[in-house]
């Protein structure tokens, strides 16, 4: 029995124990499963052709490189988002042109919006992507009498 991805997926459907309870079965596999996977290898492994102890530090070693990835990509996009969160915040009060589908608009950065994951400009009473930004300028500066 080998195990090659720690994505591997298993049923969803309910699952019925001795009990009678419904219980739902997970849709990715996480280190713990990999590891008892690991041990009931061992347990059953046929004495005359024992697994090799490499394969499973191989084993062990790619699904500890895969753990490690997929945090790095979680960490990455959080970064992302703040950092796009920061650089909307620098343009709150400078005016900026915006490239829309009708054409470019220009205006006063008036207020950001982070909801719904994705960050968003308020120019003139409308909300535009930050990535729509084509030009920014030093905020208008009123002449006072």
């Amino acid at each position: 029995m080998t195990v090659n991805s720690s994505t591997a997926t298993v049923p969803t459907t309910p699952v019925y124990g001795t009990t009678g309870a419904v219980r739902t079965a997970k849709k990715v596999l996480g280190q713990e499963d990999f590891l008892k996977l690991m041990t009931v290898q061992l347990a059953h492994q046929d004495p005359n052709k024992p697994v090799d102890d490499n394969s499973f530090i191989a084993q062990m070693a790619q699904f500890t490189t895969l753990e490690q990835s997929s945090q790095m990509a979680k960490d990455i996009t959080a970064l992302r988002s703040d950092f796009s969160l920061q650089s909307a915040s620098a343009l709150i009060g400078r005016a900026v042109t915006v490239d829309t589908e009708n054409g470019n608009i220009a205006g006063t950065v008036d207020f950001i919006d982070a909801g719904g994951g994705a960050v968003k400009l308020n120019v003139g009473g409308s909300l535009y992507n930050l990535s729509s930004v084509v030009r920014v300028a030093p905020s208008p500066v009123a002449i006072q009498p």
